[in-house]
């Protein structure tokens, strides 16, 4: 169970810096974009970099969906958010000052 969530805590971090402006997505699609997230970046939550694929995901992620799961415990899980940050611009994003994503704000 830690995987887990020391993965969705990748995931959701990294996806905070993708497009807000995109469309709402369906409950559906929101757990759809979770779980190929999921899959795709798993080599992240055992202290790898992320792949190109699973950079393509992050940036095309809706952050409406999926920052809902981001919490304290989650990112404490991921080894906090510089690791979180460091992930996200090595996907090649910049990460927006005080920028909040479910309970994460990055730093000003």
């Amino acid at each position: 169970m830690k995987r887990w969530a020391a993965f969705v805590a990748v995931a959701m971090v990294m996806v905070m810096v993708a497009s807000a402006a995109a469309q709402g997505l369906s409950p559906s699609q929101c757990s759809n974009q979770k779980n190929n997230l999921k899959y795709t970046c798993r080599n992240v939550v055992v202290g790898g970099k992320p792949s190109e694929g699973c950079c393509q995901l992050v940036r095309a992620a809706n952050t409406e969906c999926l920052c809902q799961f981001v919490t304290p415990k989650l990112v404490a899980a991921l080894g906090g958010a510089a690791r979180a940050i460091g992930l996200v611009r090595g996907c090649g994003r910049t990460i927006p000052r005080n920028f909040k994503c479910g309970s994460l704000t990055t730093p000003p």
